[in-house]
């Protein structure tokens, strides 16, 4: 299954590399761009004793950076003179305004270091938030509010969250939809009927509705205003989620899986599956292990390089 070009991701400026990008709500995407040494500093990992390495919360001094919207081709850029975010998630606010988030987030002395934090078009910070430790994913809607999904450590705790005696992961539910102000508008519920959270492995946000497949049982969930609607599943490890219509595709799994790519009906009380394809590069090529494969709505976004991918859930489809 081929992806098809969209467009070559230029830099704002001379110097700079990617560090991340994501979708947005309207089919453009959102990169990260700073120069080398500051992007090395935004993926920094302090090793333990033992040889365990962890991702730092932030960086060891501020450093500027650059936000770009690509619809393909660049169309706006938001430069932000100081950040101390790592490990970052970035997506777009109405009205020209970013969001940045930090992947993980201390907790000290019961008192939490913000990771979330709202820049207008001008790169002026406006407000800053805790959106919790152990984030897999951030994926905001039209209106400006902010879904974040968590993997394991961002559910059980680590980073001092969840001790013995102290407070709870705020990503113990594993899916949460926070205010445009980083309130906490909704949680999934502990007792769904499709199972907790330990593990949220796709996430999908389209309009204002979130889509999701997690561990242990990979079921595809939806959410509509609050209301939950689920379907079982068997195929396991997928990483992203395209869905519309009654209908949707998996793409990742364990191992050799990796760009394995399932779709199949959304219907009754379970998702029936085709026979499942491999997604590769428009030459044939195998996608690099690196590239970032993302879901959002109806279509699949993957950047390998500064080369920016897509396919609809209809070309998935119609390839298998």
């Amino acid at each position: 299954m081929r992806l098809r070009h969209h467009a070559e991701l230029i830099p704002p400026y001379n110097g700079t590399e990617m560090v991340t990008a994501a979708p947005g709500p309207e089919g453009e995407l959102v990169v990260l761009w700073a120069s080398k040494e500051n992007a090395d500093a935004i993926a920094a990992r302090t090793v333990q004793p033992g040889g365990a390495a962890f991702p730092d919360a932030r960086t060891a001094a501020p450093v500027p950076v650059h936000v770009a919207t690509y619809r393909p081709h660049l169309v706006m850029t938001v430069s932000i003179a100081e950040q101390s975010l790592a490990h970052t998630y970035v997506q777009p606010l109405p009205g020209g305004d970013v969001l940045l988030v930090g992947a993980r987030c201390r907790l000290r002395d019961g008192v939490a270091e913000s990771n979330a934090a709202k820049y207008t078009a001008d790169g002026e910070l406006v407000r800053e938030g805790i959106l919790g430790d152990g984030i897999e994913d951030v994926q905001t809607t039209p209106s400006g509010e902010i879904w974040v999904s968590y993997f394991d450590e961002g559910v059980f705790g680590n980073f001092g969250w969840g001790a013995p005696g102290g407070l709870d992961p705020i990503g113990h539910p594993g899916l949460i939809r926070f205010t445009p102000d980083f309130g906490i508008a909704w949680r999934y519920p502990y007792k769904s009927k499709f199972g907790v959270i330990t593990d949220c492995y796709a996430l999908n946000v389209t309009g204002e509705e979130a889509w999701a497949c997690y561990y242990t049982d990979f079921p595809i969930v939806r959410v509509q205003a609050g209301t939950i609607t689920g379907w079982t599943n068997e195929v396991n490890g997928a990483h992203a989620l395209v869905v519309a219509d009654g209908r949707a595709a998996l793409i990742g799994g364990y191992g050799e899986d990796r760009h394995r790519v399932v779709a199949g009906a959304i219907e009754g009380e379970a998702f029936s599956p085709h026979r499942p394809a491999r997604l590769v590069m428009p030459d044939g090529r195998p996608v690099p292990r690196e590239a970032a494969v993302m879901g959002r709505g109806s279509e699949l976004h993957v950047v390998a390089g500064q080369s920016w991918l897509k396919l609809d859930l209809d070309s998935l489809e119609n390839s298998m």
